[in-house]
């Protein structure tokens, strides 16, 4: 509650945070889990976080939960499941990160065009998945350089950042596209000095005109209707 005081005397208008977990130990689904123990846990994290996002309704901030591995919001499924929990409270919106996405194999271009109302905030983090005969999403509790998905430095993995810019562009989205930077192979400096560039390069400059308009012939109501093969009115 005094981080969404915090972040109202900052005049920040998005907070973000984990949801936490009561349920990832439970993800897999064997051993059978008892039945209504995923529908207690969503209740029980909802009766948890109605009080806080109601503080931050008061202050004008929205609580932007990162959908990450390891919470219990994860994933698209997740976060509805939450949302309906919290009645669909206004201050429950969303952090985008296109990272956590590709390491568990998820549409992220069409979680946009779902939760895009949603989406309040951007990490603009980039990740590759290699599925091998050996190894899969769970990694095999390999290091970090061994794994088949591993994150990496802003255009050195597999994200379509093109058409994710692109998507906010046409939303209209106004939030930051915030650089979040973690790789097992490249230098940090490295990393900061190319990912800001590669950002900056990315963000879309909105026209103010159809590319087209040159060719207008304006409104001429009587045009119309002769081209249309139509009498005067």
């Amino acid at each position: 509650k005094l981080a969404a005081q915090a972040s109202h005397n900052l005049g920040l208008q998005s907070h973000v945070t984990f949801s936490g977990a009561f349920l990832w130990p439970m993800m897999y689904p064997w051993p059978q889990r008892p039945a209504g123990l995923v529908d207690e846990g969503f209740r029980e994290l909802a009766r948890r976080w109605r009080p806080i996002l109601d503080v931050f309704d008061e202050y004008g901030v929205d609580c932007c939960y990162e959908i990450h591995p390891g919470e219990d919001l994860h994933d698209g499924v997740t976060f509805e499941r939450f949302l309906a929990e919290v009645d669909d409270h206004p201050r429950a919106n969303i952090l985008y990160d296109p990272s956590h996405f590709v390491l568990q194999q998820l549409d992220y271009l069409s979680f946009i065009d779902i939760y895009h109302e949603r989406i309040k905030m951007f990490h603009v983090k980039d990740a590759e998945f290699t599925p091998s005969g050996r190894q899969g999403v769970y990694g095999g509790y390999r290091d970090w350089l061994d794994r088949a998905g591993r994150f990496r430095s802003l255009g050195d993995g597999q994200v379509d950042f093109r058409s994710i810019f692109s998507k906010f562009c046409a939303l209209d989205f106004d939030g930051w596209a915030v650089l979040e930077w973690e790789c097992c192979l490249k230098h940090q400096e490295d990393g900061a000095r190319e990912g800001a560039r590669f950002i900056q390069d990315h963000i879309i400059r909105v026209t103010d005109k159809a590319f087209d308009d040159f060719a207008s012939t304006g409104l001429d109501a009587e045009v119309n209707r002769r081209i249309l093969g139509l009498g005067k009115k």
